[in-house]
């Protein structure tokens, strides 16, 4: 068994860290927020552009319309844009969003390029030598738009190119604090039809119609405007609801491991009182042994004399 100062000593370490790990889940909790106002500042704007966008692409030739709209004949390249975190002590986050997107994607008969958005996403693709064209990291918590325009910006191009054939977006969705789910979809050709997926994940609440509307200016002008926008806005998006996961997942790590170390910090305590209680009774029967021997002594010294 440890000493009582060993003891002391790996108490006081075990508190230091839980110190730190309950300061880091109060800085998630405050990050989970600020990051889910973000999300739901975007909504409104999302779901009037999805609107606009089913609306004129229901037209006929809608695929002649634009070219993002329009599927490839055959699919030889694939690009997936994969968002995980910038850092760790977020549990299994980064891992099982690897892992699902790499288990996706192994049976490809295309060619997979990816874009990475966060450092840990990265350096697993390329521990595993994955081919990555682009990687955005030190992204801070709810960026603006324009700062991450780029990421959209890069896939369309890449897109428009000829360069990638379908392009998917892999991203952890937030659901709750306790929930989130890896999410893997399809983000160009950009699908514009009345799918349930689709409706719920807009919050569509419209039906189809027939109605008839003019634009000014004409419908094309307006979708080349529209469409590049909404597709950069889902890349936001997806950025945004994942900054919210991972900031929950490493809230409720950090929870986990400051509830381990209390419980584990009783156990030392407990440990450390029985070493103090067993120094204690050793040192009572030292004092009492020699004090037995020193009145044996005395009684032998005197019937000596």
């Amino acid at each position: 068994m440890a000493s009582a100062r060993e003891m002391r000593l790996r108490i006081r370490s075990v508190k230091s860290i839980a110190q730190v790990t309950r300061a880091l889940e109060t800085v998630s909790a405050a990050k989970v927020r600020k990051a889910i106002a973000a999300v739901n500042a975007t909504r409104p704007y999302a779901e009037k552009s999805w609107k606009l966008l089913v609306h004129l692409a229901r037209q006929p030739g809608h695929a002649s319309l634009h070219p993002l709209l329009k599927e490839r004949d055959e699919v030889k390249n694939v690009l997936v844009i994969l968002i995980s975190g910038d850092r760790g002590l977020a549990g299994a986050f980064n891992v099982n969003l690897v892992k699902d997107a790499l288990d996706t994607f192994r049976d490809f008969s295309a060619g997979v390029s990816y874009i990475a958005v966060g450092r840990k996403g990265r350096d697993m693709l390329l521990r595993r030598r994955r081919n990555v064209i682009a990687d955005f990291s030190d992204i801070p918590i709810a960026p603006s738009f324009a700062s991450l325009s780029a990421v959209g910006h890069l896939a369309i191009e890449e897109y428009l190119e000829g360069r990638a054939d379908q392009v998917f977006l892999v991203y952890t969705d937030f659901h709750s604090m306790v929930k989130q789910d890896v999410v893997i979809r399809k983000l160009l050709p950009l699908e514009v039809e009345y799918a349930e997926d689709r409706v719920v994940a807009y919050n569509v609440t419209h039906h189809k119609t027939n109605s008839v509307f003019e634009y000014e200016p004409d419908d094309r002008r307006i979708l080349e405007g529209i469409i590049t926008r909404f597709t950069e806005l889902q890349v936001y998006q997806a950025i945004l609801t994942s900054q919210a996961s991972e900031q929950a997942a490493r809230m409720v790590s950090m929870r986990n491991a400051t509830d381990n170390a209390r419980e584990l910090i009783a156990s030392l305590q407990m440990d450390y009182n029985k070493a103090r209680q067993q120094a204690i009774t050793n040192d009572m029967l030292d004092i009492t042994g020699g004090a037995e021997a020193m009145a044996a002594v005395a009684i032998k010294s005197e019937e000596t004399a």
